[in-house]
């Protein structure tokens, strides 16, 4: 080992623990100032959400249309001569990934407006 080839085994545990200390520190900062403003931490830590699964189906359903688009771009693009093109595969599994996520958000806010109307 050369250079900063040793620096690495000492550095990534250092990061490692700095990262846990990191988050419950900022966690414990967070139940003190809940607590100094009256209100009660552990309530908070178990609301729910009602929109998660709408959320997580909506994320997947657009990574798998993704998903499928790529591969048909791939396999029927005369461009690539029969070589893979993982950039094809990445690219459109965020896109499709991302605009789940915009319908998830647009379907929870128009739900929430409608609530607030009511």
């Amino acid at each position: 080992m050369m250079g900063s080839e040793v620096l690495i085994p000492i550095l990534v545990p250092l990061g490692g623990c700095a990262l846990v200390f990191g988050i419950v520190y900022l966690k414990t900062r967070e139940n003190l100032a809940m607590i100094e403003k009256g209100l009660n931490p552990k309530e908070f830590a178990n609301r729910p959400a009602p929109y998660r699964n709408l959320k997580a189906g909506l994320l997947l359903l657009g990574a798998g249309l993704g998903l499928l688009l790529a591969y048909l771009i791939d396999f029927a693009s005369p461009l690539i001569d029969g070589e893979e093109n993982p950039a094809i595969y990445f690219a459109l599994i965020a896109i499709f990934g991302g605009l789940g996520l915009i319908v998830s958000y647009k379907i929870e806010k128009k739900e929430l407006l409608d609530k607030a109307q009511q």
